[in-house]
């Protein structure tokens, strides 16, 4: 009673001072969004409707502590054959999770296979704004309108491919969905080809009408077509490796898809090469190093995503790059293989002094510049296979250790981190490109790839400016591919490859398309989905390759002295290894383990061994390429039959209990 009297007295009293007025009471909110015309005519509040996305889109090294999306240095962000970790390997989703997958349970593990949660919202978002973009349609210009439905399209295929990807099938929704439409929000799956095919149209009109240019770093056509020909990459390859697959059943013209998505990857593509803004201009480390709001010089970035200490904008990333951290995930031996040498072979065949080492100082010289701006130039304690990314910093930050404090750079230390991150670079455009066209030609009979395409694409990244700290070490630009002199890697026709699930790679110029998407897109979330679309995920299991159980080659008497040539190389700490391992171990070329023991440093050489590391849970089958329906969402659609009408989902195979 008490609380009812209050709250009468307290609005009489509004009523009071204000003499009853009316527009007092009917004054709009500042603060939240209003549905209606005042809102959406007004082109600025469509632009933060927008904007609203860039985050989701566009992660970068996102903010504060948050490693959501972020590269695999500081959390346990990357599944893949190319990152691995003490103790056990992260383990993919193994059992159906009870929870929905827009909460922690599942994100957690679909984080880690670059894979998205059973959640609409986003898909509802870009819904509403086509509506209300068709409702006010005379508010705008026609090039307004154009733009802004391109781009409410663009997002929407966007985020479906994105779902689409881990779940195969998924319902398909053009518009918003009313409270009490219980058919549609209760509807079975749509088959991912109906789905795609859907976001393909979307992605055509966005090419038509989102803008060439909308200012600097906001979406635009090109970013719209490179991102655009990531998923349509995506979805012709998967037809291709998983045509047979069971979760394929659903679908129809299974090939006719796979070439005309293939087609669609190629052709997005080429908008971007064909404008001629794009070139490989700038220093690769500096590409992801650049500091204080600037973004780096060149025009190899089409999106980038600075950071502002002003505006308390920064990351932690950088950080875990440092020299001075620890890192949650690290590169293997495995990755260290597949790295191309400088004289354009693969270590097996290259005549580069010491391409057969896989010491880091060796490989710094011997292998691709990008190497050098990956990787620190000697084997670290810092983490358990010795192997310690500095590719998300500059290259004054890994050395800055010597100082003893690192307090006077908060650039290198906590979550000030302040560097920037090139959300979507041409490299992705011209090797999806690459990509797309050699898959058309080897299994479609498109048109053969050409010297010149590679010229423009591979060949054009190798041909990237170096450092003249790199210079120093000895780092040299990798020679051209050639299409008369293709290097043929024994890898492509190994066991380990035969074992997979699509099996050995036939094209000798498709294996080493795969190598250098490997080699530019080291532990930015690539590699997962790159290695799930190829059928390649048995990659990830060390009883078949045990290489991601291992790391660099390391002589470790010579290791814990600093090189006289080398001052600024921070020398291999054993009592550090010791406390952070737990015990220290290197494998030798024998297979014979040896264990430090406090005075068998001299026998300590052979290839490091992470702390008590232990292989993932079985990830062998079909299954495991896509992910299940979580049992809240099958007893959703089972509770809401029981009032009078039957829904249900369907399970994807293998899942199902």
């Amino acid at each position: 009673m008490k609380k009812t009297i209050l709250i009468t007295l307290s609005v009489v009293a509004a009523l009071v001072f204000t003499g009853c007025n009316s527009d007092f009471l009917d004054r709009s909110s500042k603060v939240t969004m209003t549905d209606n015309a005042d809102y959406w005519t007004k082109g600025t509040n469509i632009r933060l409707f927008v904007d609203g996305a860039y985050n989701q889109y566009f992660t970068g090294y996102n903010s504060g502590w948050t490693s959501t999306k972020t590269p695999t240095c500081f959390a346990r962000n990357e599944c893949s054959d190319d990152i691995s970790t003490g103790s056990a390997q992260y383990d993919i989703l193994l059992t159906n999770p009870n929870d929905n997958w827009y909460r922690s349970e599942g994100v957690r593990l679909l984080v880690r296979r670059g894979g998205t949660g059973w959640d609409f919202s986003w898909i509802r978002k870009w819904n509403t704004l086509m509506a209300r973009l068709d409702e006010f349609k005379d508010y705008y210009t026609q090039e307004e309108y154009n733009h802004w439905m391109g781009v409410a399209r663009f997002f929407r295929a966007f985020e479906y491919s994105t779902i689409v990807q881990s779940f195969g099938d998924v319902p398909y929704y053009d518009h918003v969905l009313g409270n009490d439409e219980f058919d549609e929000q209760y509807k079975d799956r749509d088959p991912r080809t109906t789905v795609m095919q859907k976001c393909m149209e979307d992605f055509d009109f966005a090419m038509a009408n989102i803008r060439t240019n909308d200012g600097n770093d906001y979406l635009n056509r090109y970013v719209a077509a490179t991102m655009a020909s990531r998923c349509m990459l995506f979805e012709g390859t998967w037809y291709i490796y998983h045509k047979n697959d069971p979760a394929m059943k659903t679908c129809s013209n299974v090939d006719a898809l796979a070439k005309t998505f293939l087609e669609k990857a190629r052709d997005y593509a080429q908008i971007v090469i064909d404008s001629g803004k794009y070139s490989f201009n700038t220093e690769f480390n500096a590409l992801f190093g650049t500091y204080s709001g600037g973004r780096p010089a060149g025009n190899e970035v089409l999106l980038y995503r600075c950071y502002n200490d002003g505006l308390a904008i920064r990351h932690c990333i950088a950080s875990y790059c440092n020299m001075r951290e620890g890192q949650a995930g690290f590169a293997n031996l495995s990755t260290l293989k597949a790295w191309i040498c400088n004289d354009g072979q693969p270590y097996t065949s290259s005549t580069v002094e010491n391409a057969d080492s896989f010491e880091m100082k060796n490989l710094v010289a011997s292998r691709d510049p990008r190497f050098e701006a990956t990787f620190y130039r000697g084997a670290t304690q810092l983490n358990g296979t010795g192997i310690y990314t500095v590719k998300f910093i500059d290259r004054e930050g890994p050395d800055i250790w010597a100082d003893g404090t690192n307090t006077g750079r908060p650039e290198f230390r906590s979550n000030t981190n302040l560097n920037g991150y090139p959300c979507v670079r041409y490299a992705e455009t011209v090797l999806n490109w690459i990509e797309a066209k050699a898959e058309l030609a080897d299994k479609f009979g498109g048109a053969a790839v050409t010297q010149a395409d590679l010229d423009k694409s591979i060949n054009a990244i190798r041909n990237r400016p170096i450092a003249a700290a790199a210079a120093a070490r000895g780092v040299k630009k990798t020679a051209p591919l050639q299409l008369g002199n293709l290097p043929n890697d024994p890898a492509r026709t190994s066991a380990l490859e035969a074992g997979t699930h699509a099996g050995i790679v036939n094209s000798p110029l498709i294996w080493e398309i795969r190598r250098e998407r490997r080699m530019e897109f080291f532990s930015e979330n690539f590699r997962t989905l790159d290695i799930r679309r190829w059928g390649k995920l048995e990659l990830m299991q060390g009883v078949n390759n045990p290489d991601i159980m291992l790391g660099c080659w390391a002589n470790l008497e010579e290791a814990v002295a600093v090189p006289a040539d080398d001052p600024t190389l921070r020398p291999y700490t054993i009592a550090s290894a010791m406390a952070t391992n737990g015990n220290l171990r290197v494998q030798k070329a024998d297979g014979t383990i040896v264990t430090y023991n406090g005075s068998n440093l001299a026998d300590m050489k052979g290839f490091l061994v992470p702390a008590n590391v232990r292989d993932r849970g079985n990830i062998g089958g079909v299954k495991q390429y896509l992910e299940p329906i979580c049992r809240d969402v099958i007893n959703d659609y089972a509770n809401k039959s029981k009032e009078g009408k039957e829904y249900k989902i369907t399970q994807n195979p293998g899942w199902e209990e």
